[in-house]
């Protein structure tokens, strides 16, 4: 769910600006992984099963297919912009400046919320556990432990991520047992093997695209493994690793809501916690001892997401200020005792007290606005390079990879884009026009090109030992 933060330091006989060449193909694949969180798919379950009235695998396959399309073109385009890796960039770089600038000012939207989505995660979790303890407490707390330990050292969370990703894929595991065990003894749907998660009366084509757009959320991170690709052993790898991501993902979460769904044909076991039914699941299906473990589960992978989700936006907000996108004088400044952008840092734990009130479902179509945006955007640039600009469009191998794969793509991600809540329209609608005035403003009127915030550029102004600790 969190994009990370470049953690490795350059290599002594290296230019400072390289990394060094020292991940494999599963290792990246793992942090991406780690990233996506997989126990998100129990989070959203009660909200993606009332809307698609039981059959959220569905929601899921829908959404594997799209995301895995969307896959293809960024291992297409990290081949062309490999030091970069981000939907900024490719479009910035292939389309224009400030089209790429409007398609990173959406995705800086998601930046922003993603900590908040751990905030919110955990206060649901502590509001089923502990009904007594005041929303405001569980996140007032979190947001400051979170901002107190980013403000002191923005060293990231990646080695964490792998072994919560051991954990979390454990736990699952365990569900999964505990669900077949419950299915054969005649609990739920009574039958581990049915077509009823995915297709029965009631089901319409577009409650599962509503429902695809929700669970597109679980998918939000597995671009990240693009920021690896300075890193990688070699560049051949990304391709590989960023469908492979994708695509073991999308397992994960469609085998989990298959039996999740089969277990719980309605959201009437969970009662008023369908929000976030993580801990009913637990309950329901195992018992205390199993839904202190998946709650556990949970909340130290929303907790690691959140480290790294308000580090990663807070460097981008320094990044910004540096190359002045934004006012130097408030994002650009970093604390010489802790080397870390106290002030960015603060301002992302403001955004995220907002999770006081709002909705897991509400913030999750916030999120979705940007980042399906990003992902229709991606897949543009791919007719764009190679089509258009390389003129690769003439035999029919070259049509179906460089027109027909990516044009199908940002037609189907287009359309997960229109089926997002109307509140998150209008909100992200509002959020690009701010982007809009301020692009006119930064450019003078179109006159110069928008300078670059893309958190793995260069962070222009610092000095060598302080880029390395950030």
């Amino acid at each position: 769910m969190a994009s990370p933060v470049t953690l490795t330091a350059p290599a002594p006989s290296a230019p400072s600006s390289s990394l060094k060449r020292n991940l494999g193909l599963w290792s990246i694949v793992g942090l991406g992984l780690g990233y996506m969180t997989p126990t998100v798919v129990f989070d959203t379950f009660g909200i993606v099963s009332g809307q698609t009235k039981g059959a959220v695998p569905s929601a899921y396959l829908i959404a594997l297919v799209i995301m895995l399309l969307t896959a293809i073109s960024y291992g297409k385009m990290v081949r062309v912009y490999p030091a970069a890796g981000s939907a900024y960039t490719y479009v910035r770089e292939s389309m224009h400046p400030n089209l790429g600038f409007m398609v990173g000012w959406a995705s800086l939207l998601d930046y922003l919320l993603l900590p908040m989505v751990n905030a919110l995660i955990i206060r649901l979790y502590l509001e089923q556990v502990f009904p007594a303890l005041p929303a405001w407490v569980t996140v007032v707390v979190y947001t400051v432990f979170v901002t107190t330990v980013i403000c002191l050292s923005m060293r990231g969370t990646s080695n964490l991520n792998m072994v919560l990703l051991i954990g979390a894929i454990l736990a699952m595991i365990a569900f999964v047992v505990f669900a077949v065990i419950e299915l054969v003894r005649g609990a739920g749907a009574g039958t581990i093997v049915s077509t009823q998660p995915f297709v029965h009366d009631g089901v319409t084509m577009s409650a599962l695209l509503t429902g695809a757009t929700v669970v597109c959320f679980s998918f939000i991170g597995f671009d990240a493994v693009t920021m690896y690709t300075e890193e990688a052993k070699s560049v051949k790898l990304m391709p590989k690793a960023i469908l492979m991501t994708v695509l073991l993902g999308g397992l994960i979460f469609l085998v989990s809501a298959y039996f999740a769904q089969l277990r719980f044909p309605t959201n009437k076991p969970f009662g008023e916690f369908t929000d976030d039914p993580l801990p009913q699941i637990g309950l329901l299906v195992g018992g205390t001892v199993f839904q202190a473990i998946l709650v556990a589960a949970g909340f130290i992978a929303a907790l690691a997401s959140g480290l790294a989700s308000h580090a990663s936006v807070a460097r981008m907000l320094l990044v910004m200020g540096r190359n002045n996108v934004l006012p130097r004088r408030v994002f650009g400044r970093v604390n010489p005792k802790t080397r870390t952008p106290i002030p960015n840092v603060i301002i992302v734990g403001l955004v995220t007290l907002l999770a006081m009130s709002f909705s897991l479902d509400t913030i999750s179509a916030y999120i979705n606005f940007g980042a399906l945006i990003a992902f229709t955007f991606v897949n543009a640039t791919v007719i764009m390079h190679f089509a258009i600009r390389q003129g690769r469009r003439h035999t029919a191998g070259d049509v179906w990879k460089y027109i027909v794969l990516p044009g199908v793509a940002m037609v189907l991600t287009g359309l997960l884009w229109s089926q997002l809540h109307a509140d998150a329209l209008i909100a992200g609608t509002v959020w690009a026009a701010i982007g809009f005035v301020y692009l006119l403003v930064i450019t003078k009127g179109f006159r110069v090109m928008p300078k670059s915030f893309d958190e793995n550029q260069p962070v222009t102004g610092v000095n060598k030992q302080l880029t390395d600790s950030l």
